[in-house]
């Protein structure tokens, strides 16, 4: 997979007109009880709610008009499927989404909200990919893949580019690795800009393959057992592997709690709302990650959507 800095500035130009420049906001408070500068890319006030937006709306504006008409299709389990039904409506096509049965009912809503016809399927990768084959072939839809997409992937760099033009001599960008889109492009973005920059990816100890692969030096696949970070349920894909591999730093593991904690933590200080594969990396830092004291750190916190009427907090205690 071609990944570079020009691609993932023509990326910017291309989807400017359709996304917000999202602020980066700090917290003393935070700060202090860390012993880091923080700075957060707040991706989940994004249109959509969510860095998705950027990626997808690259890729949609990418395809030739004859692809376009012929309607864009994706499998997601919510905030991507959001994202191609967005497009495609901002670019007049039609979006087929393919979505588990157990998907969250906020980000249901949205995919509806956007007028995108959905599929829904068994909650299993394989049912996903199977249903969403079925619709291409029957319509000739052009499949985003949520993180397999060169495109995709240029688009999500785009909150990198945009993170380290902001705010100067960051020593450190954290996000989270699911499938490894926005890493992918996190990382080529900002080491091609600041190459001493370092790049750290946190997931749920739950859904640890990204870390496991890291270790081991090749991709594993793993069964995933339950975690509330949904967005990261699902394994590193092939390519960004890759761009992994050469580009980032370092994979951390967090638990369920601290995930908890930090989307609380973030509330209560912060006065945002962010959901739980958003809370990943500042969970890493609040659970006492290491080599960090001192240091310029920035979070792209990748998202808001969240069923307000389930908020962890309150259902658990």
């Amino acid at each position: 997979m071609r990944l570079d800095l020009d691609g993932i500035r023509a990326a910017h130009e291309r989807i400017r007109p359709y996304i917000h420049r999202t602020p980066v906001l700090t917290s003393s408070r935070l700060d202090e009880a860390s012993g880091v500068s923080l700075f957060f890319k707040c991706e989940n006030l994004q249109k959509i709610g969510t860095f998705k937006a950027r990626g997808a709306t690259n890729a949609v504006f990418s395809l030739d008009d004859a692809s376009a008409k012929r309607g864009v299709a994706t499998h997601s389990s919510g905030n991507h499927g959001a994202a191609v039904a967005r497009a495609a409506k901002l670019r007049g096509v039609r979006a087929h989404i393919v979505m588990p049965s157990n998907s969250a009912r906020v980000k249901i809503r949205a995919v509806e909200g956007y007028g995108a016809q959905i599929a829904f399927c068994e909650p299993t990768e394989e049912a996903r990919e199977a249903v969403c084959a079925e619709l291409i072939n029957k319509t000739g839809a052009t499949l985003i893949h949520s993180f397999e997409n060169e495109h995709v992937i240029a688009g999500q760099g785009t909150a990198a580019v945009e993170f380290v033009e902001d705010v100067s001599d960051l020593d450190v960008v954290m996000c989270p690795v699911g499938g490894g889109g926005l890493l992918s492009g996190t990382a080529v973005a900002a080491k091609s800009i600041r190459p001493n920059i370092k790049v750290i990816a946190v997931e749920p100890a739950n859904a640890d393959d990204a870390a496991q692969s890291f270790r081991a030096g090749r991709r594993i696949v793993t069964e995933k057992k339950f975690t509330i970070a949904d967005g990261l349920r699902t394994n590193v894909g092939e390519p960004n592997f890759g761009i992994i591999q050469r580009y980032v730093d370092d994979i951390l593991t967090v638990s369920e709690e601290a995930i908890v904690a930090a989307m609380r933590r973030i509330w209560d200080t912060m006065k945002i709302i962010i959901e739980p594969s958003a809370a990943v990396p500042y969970a890493a830092i609040s659970e006492g990650m290491s080599g960090l004291s001192g240091k310029r750190v920035g979070i792209i916190l990748t998202g808001g959507n969240i069923d307000l009427d389930a908020l962890p907090w309150i259902t658990t205690r």
